[in-house]
């Protein structure tokens, strides 16, 4: 599952002229429940302040992002997802959305709540692991 989903993302970044992580910086913005910061996005890609720079500028000159600040403090700035870049994405991986809903359709909820759990305790365990070196 994770192999096709990164295929999807792959493909998506590679028909954009975007890298992978820009991909991933993408769902956080969008999945974000308030503004994103570059704060925010380095930490949660993991990634060096210059790294998510470099991925912000990509994304903002692509059209996919815009960069605003919106307080007093003008060192504060917000990443909102691009409303045209957003059609492009939801066009893109409709038939991910797609495949996700026919594949609920085979579960009853009962066995989707047993796996929701099964993948929720994986996703804490695997959260957990710190790479050699770090």
């Amino acid at each position: 599952m994770n192999g096709e989903i990164n295929r999807l993302v792959h493909g998506f970044a590679a028909e954009r002229g975007l890298h992978a992580t820009d991909v991933q910086a993408l769902a956080a913005i969008l999945d974000s429940e308030e503004p994103m910061t570059p704060k925010r996005l380095r930490e949660h890609l993991g990634l060096t302040s210059g790294a998510v720079t470099a991925c912000v500028d990509r994304l903002e000159r692509a059209g996919h992002i815009r960069r605003v600040r919106e307080s007093a403090d003008r060192r504060v700035v917000h990443l909102y997802y691009a409303s045209e870049a957003r059609s492009a994405a939801r066009a893109h991986f409709r038939p991910l959305a797609e495949a996700t809903r026919a594949a609920r359709a085979r579960f009853t909820e009962d066995e989707l709540s047993v796996a929701l759990r099964f993948l929720t305790a994986l996703s804490e365990e695997l959260s957990g692991i710190t790479p050699h070196g770090r």
